[in-house]
């Protein structure tokens, strides 16, 4: 059999690295400490993956000042608070890394200029040129003067020693990419200087030369620079990002013009290139959501590779290991960039080496446990494996002598206790009222852009088979029966059940949403959705997809507002497809009631009116299936409740709460 293309070696510069894998730059959120000095968490978090056999790391953004584009102490990396402290644990971090035969480089940033949030800044936003912020366009960013832009230059220079001291193999430039600080001043909607870094695209593209340059000016010409590099914008127009398919002209960088500009980078000194595409204007492109295609940036990727003489890294959704061996041996990359993947599963290319691919832990594209907690203020981890970013106070440990364990629900939450049970060293019992396990996630994922969602499900299934858990279906367990059953633990884990609506119904129009995506409902061809949370826009994008006339009817001020948040590339995502596929929104309404002519609808004015539907689908939450645990609640002990059936949330709530109770009950 053929050697698997991802495990062979790559020469980057006089760099080898071991194979064609490398974890994609992320920021790195609360693992740093009060100095911009990676903690004992961050090194920990990079290590887990170097273990995985990942053969190139690219670490967080690390950034170069903190004077003018200004960030809250403690969130990111930066080299220039503490350089002697930052060289110091940097350098426990790149040895133990090397101690697995993995290379490591240091991302190093200017910053964030119009997409720095107002929650992590110390200062009002600069930019390339006056322009408004994007997260608050009433505030304008002010312009960076020539001595600024200057001075982070020779940042950047300082830095690369810095990395190069501390024993990083390389740095990466961050970034022409994804609208940052460094990419405002290259693309021209944001670029107005008249100084030597605007004016055309040879003129706007000075700084990144300069800065590529100074480095290998302070860390020497065979110091390998990377360049994280957006192959084309996507901005149809100010804060508005263009779908794939959709037609509009673009305002940010053309994929024309991206060529062109790898040219003149090239040829400035970058050694190869990190390639994607999006700005925060499309961040759906540039962090990906569910919503996205796996391999989005392939069909760019293998075009740059024909216009500069460097190796191309690119990311983009990589996760499936026949995608990612298909993209290097179709030469349209030379490494494959994982980053989520990554998160929730280190071990990654280790399985994949070993053709262990069933047991993958797949990213689901959520964003809620990485990047949507970096936004909430909390640790960067992943909502399908709590252990990132706290490896080592998530170990697994084994229980001393034989213990019998009893889960009750075969959901993610039940699964997931199962699973930390068993490898503790309990005898475990999993009981299911259905007739296939994964509870609330088998409607959720029966949209054709919830695959992912799919993938975790299979996962789950095979590791029930692999651990050898005792799985029971189609048993409905009582208070009786958990008593009998004498458990050392007992988990119920009993998932959620869909709100009905209290609602007159005279024809019987009133379905469920899940229901519906069961195929236990039909939907007539004009659809109201009762209910604009995300169970609500997600059903209603799918049956708008299959042609149906959808209007959601939300009581809040929007959609997407009710129940945990939706982090901010999926939401804007989910918007623009629902326009896109023309459901139309009525907000700040409710439903009052359901009769022939359709759904009467009542707005806070206690105006009333009626829309045409053939089928109301109800989307308004659900309810935790609790009364099992209250009704054993001190009378069993070692009795846990987890997931939906302890209060209804997400994906990462119910395995988080599960994971937790297993690995400590």
């Amino acid at each position: 059999m053929a050697k698997n293309a991802l495990f062979t070696p790559i020469k980057l510069g006089n760099l080898e690295v071991k194979n064609r894998l490398a974890m994609a730059p992320m920021g790195a959120f609360g693992l740093v400490d009060e100095y911009g000095c990676f903690s004992q968490r961050g090194i920990d978090y990079y290590v887990e993956r170097a273990k995985g056999q990942t053969g190139l790391i690219i670490s967080s953004v690390c950034k170069v000042e903190n004077t003018v584009d200004a960030i809250l102490p403690g969130l990111l990396p930066c080299t220039d608070v503490n350089p002697t402290l930052f060289a110091l644990t940097a350098s426990e971090l790149t040895e133990r890394v090397h101690s697995y035969g993995s290379k490591i480089f240091l991302q190093l940033s200017m910053g964030f200029g119009r997409s720095l949030s107002p929650h992590m800044a110390t200062k009002p936003p600069v930019s390339a040129s006056a322009v408004p912020n994007y997260w608050d366009p009433t505030v304008t960013c002010r312009e960076m003067t020539t001595e600024e832009v200057e001075f982070v230059i020779r940042k950047f220079g300082e830095g690369a020693a810095i990395a190069k001291r501390a024993g990083f193999d390389g740095v990466e430039v961050h970034a022409v990419h994804e609208g940052y600080l460094l990419d405002q001043f290259t693309i021209a909607l944001f670029n107005r200087r008249t100084d030597k870094f605007g004016g055309d695209l040879k003129g706007r593209l000075t700084l990144p030369c300069e800065i590529v340059k100074t480095i290998k000016k302070y860390a020497g010409q065979d110091f390998p620079v990377c360049l994280r590099y957006s192959m084309k914008s996507c901005i149809k127009d100010w804060n508005q990002g263009g779908l794939d398919d959709e037609d509009y002209v673009e305002r940010g960088r053309t994929f024309e013009e991206g060529l062109e500009a790898a040219k003149i980078l090239a040829s400035a000194g970058y050694d190869l290139f990190d390639a994607d595409e999006g700005t925060y204007d499309a961040w759906y492109f540039a962090h990906p959501p569910v919503y996205q295609k796996h391999g989005l940036y392939l069909k760019y990727s293998e075009q740059l590779k024909k216009v500069i003489d460097k190796p191309v890294i690119v990311a983009g959704k990589m996760d499936v290991p026949e995608l990612a061996e298909g993209a290097i041996e179709k030469k349209q990359a030379d490494m494959v960039v994982l980053g989520r993947a990554l998160l929730a599963d280190p071990f990654w290319p280790k399985k994949v080496m070993e053709g262990r691919n069933k047991e993958i832990v797949p990213c689901i594209g959520c964003h809620v446990g990485c990047m949507g907690r970096g936004f909430e203020g909390k640790h960067l981890s992943c909502a399908v494996n709590p252990a990132c970013g706290r490896e080592r106070y998530y170990e697994i440990r084994k229980i001393e002598g034989s213990k019998k364990a009893m889960v009750v629900g075969g959901g993610v939450a039940g699964m997931e206790a199962a699973r930390v049970l068993k490898l503790r060293g309990f005898d475990v019992d999993l009981y299911e009222a259905g007739s296939e396990l994964g509870g609330n996630i088998i409607p959720g994922a029966v949209p054709d852009f919830k695959a992912d969602d799919r993938r975790l499900l299979d996962y789950y299934r095979e590791q029930m088979n692999l651990l050898g858990i005792h799985v029971r279906l189609n048993t409905n367990v009582t208070a009786d029966m958990v008593k009998n059953e004498k458990a050392d633990v007992t988990v119920i884990a009993a998932g959620s059940s869909i709100k009905k609506l209290p609602i007159p119904d005279e024809c019987g129009k009133i379905v469920s949403a899940v229901d519906v995506l069961l195929g236990k409902a039909q939907c007539g061809q004009k659809v109201v959705m009762a209910g604009g949370g995300l169970v609500g826009c997600e059903t209603a994008l799918w049956l708008a997809k299959q042609g149906k006339d959808v209007t959601v009817v939300e009581m809040l001020d929007d959609v997407l507002m009710s129940g945990k948040p939706v982090p901010h590339m999926n939401k804007i995502m989910l918007l623009d497809l629902m326009t896109q596929a023309g459901v139309k929104k009525i907000t700040k309404s409710s439903l009052l009631s359901a009769g022939k002519d359709g759904a009467v609808v009542i707005d806070r004015c206690f105006r009333q009116s009626t829309i045409p539907a053939d089928t109301i689908v109800a989307a308004t939450g659900f309810n935790a299936n609790s009364a099992l645990f209250e009704s054993l609640y001190g009378e069993v002990d070692n009795l846990y409740n987890v997931g939906d059936s302890q209060a209804a949330a997400n994906i990462m709530d119910a395995i988080w709460t599960a994971n937790e109770v297993a690995m400590n009950a």
